[in-house]
Order: C-alpha cells, then sequence, then structure tokens
C-alpha cells in the first residue's frame, strides 16, 4: 500500500482477541520532503458515537455512569466514571446506532438528534474516530429505566443533572472522561448560552 506520503512495507497481527491490534512498518516523508522509516501499534475497536441529551426547558443533561475497568488500573480507584451515552458502531450507521446506544443505556427513544462534529480520541495509537451527537428530550420520550444490556456486562446508573451541576462536576474531577467534557462544552457555547458557566480549569487538575 502506498500513498503520496506513505509506504507500508509490513504490518504484523499481534491480537485479535477482544479487539484487533496491529504492528506496522511504514515509510513517511516528512515535511522536509525526506523519508523515515518508523514502526507504530494501531489498536483497532471499530468507530464509535457519543451523545448528550438536553433539557432546555429544565437546564438538566442526561449523562451515565458506569465502571471502567481501564481506569480503575490508572488511578480511578472507583473505576466508574460519568459518561455520555455511547458505543461502538458495528457497521452500522452512526445515527442509527447512537439512537439504539441512547435507549439502551437512558430510556429515552429521542425524536431528533443531531450531528455536530467528528474526532479521534486517540491519535497516537487508536484508530477510533467519534461521532457527536446533541438530542432534546422530554419525559415522555422516556419508555424503559435504561441501564444498558447486562449479558453485555453493562451496569449503567442513569444521572439528570442541573446542566450547570454537569459543568461544575468537570472542575473538580469528577467529570473525567474525553468525550463527554467535549460535548459538555460545546453545550455551553451553543445550547446552555444563558447559562452562568465558569469554564476555566481548576488550577490542581
Amino acid at each position: 500500500m502506498a500513498i503520496e506520503h506513505v509506504q507500508i512495507e509490513s504490518t504484523e497481527l499481534l491480537s485479535d482477541d477482544w479487539y484487533v491490534l496491529h504492528k506496522t512498518t511504514f515509510k513517511h516523508r516528512r515535511v522536509d520532503g525526506r523519508w523515515q522509516t518508523l514502526t507504530r501499534e494501531t489498536y483497532d475497536r471499530g468507530n464509535g458515537a457519543t451523545i448528550l441529551l438536553f433539557n432546555i426547558e429544565r437546564g438538566t443533561v442526561v449523562l451515565t455512569r458506569q465502571f471502567r475497568y481501564p481506569t480503575f488500573v490508572n488511578g480511578n480507584t472507583e473505576g466508574r466514571l460519568i459518561e455520555t451515552a455511547a458505543g461502538l458502531l458495528d457497521s452500522a450507521h452512526p445515527e442509527k446506532r447512537i439512537r439504539q446506544e441512547a435507549e439502551e443505556e437512558t430510556g429515552y427513544r429521542l425524536k431528533n438528534v443531531e450531528l455536530v462534529f467528528e474526532a479521534y480520541m486517540s491519535p497516537g495509537s487508536v484508530t477510533e474516530r467519534l461521532y457527536f451527537y446533541v438530542a432534546s428530550y422530554d419525559e415522555s420520550d422516556r419508555i424503559s429505566s435504561g441501564g444498558g444490556i447486562y449479558d453485555e456486562g453493562e451496569d449503567i446508573e442513569v444521572l439528570e443533572l442541573k446542566f450547570s451541576d454537569a459543568m461544575s462536576k468537570i472542575q473538580c474531577g469528577e467529570i473525567r472522561d474525553g468525550k463527554t467534557i467535549m460535548l459538555l462544552q460545546h453545550a455551553a457555547l451553543n445550547i446552555f448560552r444563558s447559562e452562568p458557566i465558569q469554564l476555566s480549569i481548576a488550577g490542581d487538575i
């Protein structure tokens, strides 16, 4: 495989268990025109989607809380994270998948969802591209208690928070999930613009 600035020399499959891990050697043409041979490992878990549910009239958002083992082994002693609803696409269209994930995790069947941006979340090693959505909700949209799928090991707590409280949880370190912080900041700039939100980061974080 070769394009204008990358030439793949070899690819080795290191793991194909939970997801796929490759080790690739390639030549990359630097910005000064010189070619350099590099070796990188890439972790392919597929692409995903995430969504922030909001209610303007009540000034609230719906988030989830669940156990995340990788954070548990890296300083998160409780192991649980507050997050926006999210899931892998598994070849589905992002909007279709995020509607399904929102319903499974939060119990809300959403009427209108809006794609607001896309992002690579850990581009140094993970191939995943994440699609970010927002959607308004009200109580009439709730068809179940949510909680996720037991057989997939999901044990999800549904949280309805005041938007200002959610933003405060970023500053005090209660919300540390990247995708969630990004969507809450988007909401601060584009949805809850009249809210008196402080966007500075606490100095001890």
